[in-house]
């Protein structure tokens, strides 16, 4: 193999996602009716940007070699907290500040703090104490949802302050304000991991943290900063769920983790650790919310979203271990 066809054959294992969302967006263009739109494309944009920025935070723990399955339940409790804290209806307590502006940096500064803290508390249990990732995180998701259900009582809480519902409302070229929070964010996080060193040392560890280790490189603080910030980007996450709903529900955001998994995977992120890019997850989310929008406009059951999940998943494991395959060979 020559050494131009081995770069063109890389370019395209790490921007395959890319091609199948190009490919699945002709088709659904061709064969769906009315889908071809620019509101359509601007609607699928928009659905992604809860989804996105919690994938950003799983894929960074999952870049490292790790997992952590309570990124779903930790929106849900930044949703609530904000909820609680800033809704006038319901639970919500009606906090006022002035000048009015502020409740908007204070309630994120509240959602991102709140996921951070769990995001802090897996760290320290998964790194320090050296339980296993996948049984703490499994257990996260299982105590902090049971923590909204025990704080919110299984009421809701409604109305949220106008000058945080502004963001779900106020559009510029097209999107809301919470599709440009959500494209920042994968641009800042895609910017870090690219040019900074704690970005490159995450990709180290998930490569062979044993190695990592013994070329003087921080493993331990690394480590648990990433779960600090998949904690606080999925808290920020659940800010944006209580934009988009006006307050927050005990059961807010169920199922996003699986979808998050599935845009993380598919987005090329391998589950070995050592290799992904956050613009493959991007392309990842956009992906499904492509096919969740060509669902809903062909009138198909909504169990048949579930089924198309399910597959997809399996389709990006299989995938993975594909890439990997075709990647040993090249090497």
């Amino acid at each position: 193999m020559t050494p131009r066809t081995r770069k063109i054959l890389e370019f395209v294992l790490d921007n395959l996602v890319w091609f199948m969302l190009l490919f699945v967006l002709a088709i659904f263009s061709i064969f769906v009716p009315n889908y071809f739109q620019l509101g359509i494309f601007a609607n699928i944009i928009e659905a992604s940007s809860v989804l996105g920025v919690m994938s950003i935070g799983l894929a960074l723990v999952i870049i490292t070699g790790h997992m952590d399955l309570s990124v779903e339940s930790v929106a849900a409790l930044g949703a609530m907290a904000v909820g609680i804290l800033f809704c006038s209806a319901g639970i919500g307590m009606g906090l006022q500040l002035r000048p009015e502006w502020l409740m908007v940096p204070v309630s994120i500064l509240v959602a991102v703090a709140v996921g951070g803290a769990v995001g802090l508390l897996n760290g320290v249990l998964i790194v320090k104490v050296r339980m296993n990732a996948f049984i703490i995180t499994l257990a996260a998701y299982i105590w902090v949802r049971g923590l909204v259900v025990a704080v919110s009582g299984g009421r809701s809480a409604q109305d949220l302050a106008p000058a945080i519902r502004w963001f779900g409302i106020q559009r510029i070229l097209g999107l809301p304000l919470t599709a440009w929070i959500a494209i920042a964010c994968f641009v800042v996080f895609s910017l870090i991991m690219a040019k900074t060193p704690f970005g490159r040392h995450l990709v180290m560890i998930g490569g062979n943290e044993t190695a990592t280790f013994r070329a003087g490189i921080r493993v331990t603080r690394n480590l648990i900063i990433a779960f600090v910030l998949a904690g606080a980007i999925a808290g920020l996450a659940g800010w944006l769920l209580a934009v988009r709903t006006s307050g927050a529900t005990a059961n807010l955001g169920v199922g996003l983790l699986f979808n998050a998994f599935a845009a993380v995977v598919i987005g090329g992120v391998s589950l070995k650790g050592g290799v992904g890019s956050l613009s493959g997850v991007y392309a990842g989310v956009l992906l499904l919310s492509s096919i969740n929008t060509a669902i809903n406009l062909m009138g198909l059951p909504a169990n048949f979203t579930q089924v198309i999940h399910g597959l997809l998943v399996l389709a990006a494991v299989l995938l993975d271990t594909l890439k990997q395959t075709i990647r040993q060979k090249l090497a």
